[in-house]
């Protein structure tokens, strides 16, 4: 059973992308910058250059941008759990934190309140806190890590939660719920594609139902590794 109520736990997952289209577009004196940073992953230096990876540059905050922010709540005030959705997206990433911190605003007051990423101490979160600082906004005190100890944060992560200490492997979402028995969906979209749905194909919506069914699939992780019943894929609703 969830040591935390789960009415006070927000589910979240985050796209990102490169902050440009391609790697022509970008400012020269921030090609050097990434050309400085993708040497320190490009394996094969023969087929590979910091042109090719830039599609890779949106897992860095310094390079990339957020699109969508898809959260998520349980609802246990009927008989079976509703699963409420909420999804922060569009192509200006300030309005989108802008947003999304209006309703952390919202949603954080109180005590013992909780946000939970798959990945999300070592992604989510910190992109976010950077993000924001970029564009000069405040930092949600939920969000924010400095002067805490890591296990003062109120910050779940259900990948280190299946890690059970061991700090050697990484998990992926569909990897974890597919060995838990978790119903995902078979979307002809993943993670790797984001960067050529949002940039070549112009298609957001398709991104953001992307990020919502992710959203999703966390919550349910989170309640099948505390031996809670799953939500019905019926009770979602989304705002």
């Amino acid at each position: 059973m969830s040591p935390i109520p789960l009415h006070n736990i927000l589910f979240l997952d985050i796209e990102t992308v490169p902050q440009y289209a391609d790697f022509s577009l970008v400012p020269e004196e921030w090609k050097e910058l990434w050309a400085r940073k993708s040497a320190y992953f490009i394996k094969d230096k023969e087929t590979d250059s910091p042109h090719s990876v830039y599609p890779n540059a949106g897992i860095y905050a310094e390079f990339g941008k957020i699109i969508c922010i898809s959260c998520g709540v349980i609802s246990t005030l009927q008989e079976e759990k509703r699963f409420l959705i909420k999804s922060f997206y569009g192509d200006d990433e300030k309005t989108i934190l802008q947003q999304f911190c209006e309703m952390l605003g919202k949603w954080g007051t109180g005590t013992d309140k909780y946000l939970c990423a798959h990945n999300g101490r070592e992604f989510d979160f910190p992109y976010l806190c950077r993000r924001l600082l970029i564009h000069e906004l405040c930092v949600p005190s939920i969000l924010f890590s400095h002067s805490r100890k890591k296990w003062e944060l109120p910050h779940l992560d259900t990948m280190e939660l299946w890690k059970f200490g061991d700090y050697k492997n990484y998990t992926s979402l569909n990897l974890l719920a597919l060995t838990l028995g978790i119903p995902t969906p078979k979307d002809d979209i993943d993670g790797s594609m984001v960067n050529a749905v949002y940039w070549q194909q112009q298609d957001l919506q398709r991104i953001v139902l992307y990020c919502q069914k992710d959203v999703f699939t966390v919550a349910q992780v989170y309640l099948r590794l505390y031996g809670e019943s799953l939500i019905r894929p019926g009770n979602i609703d989304i705002k």
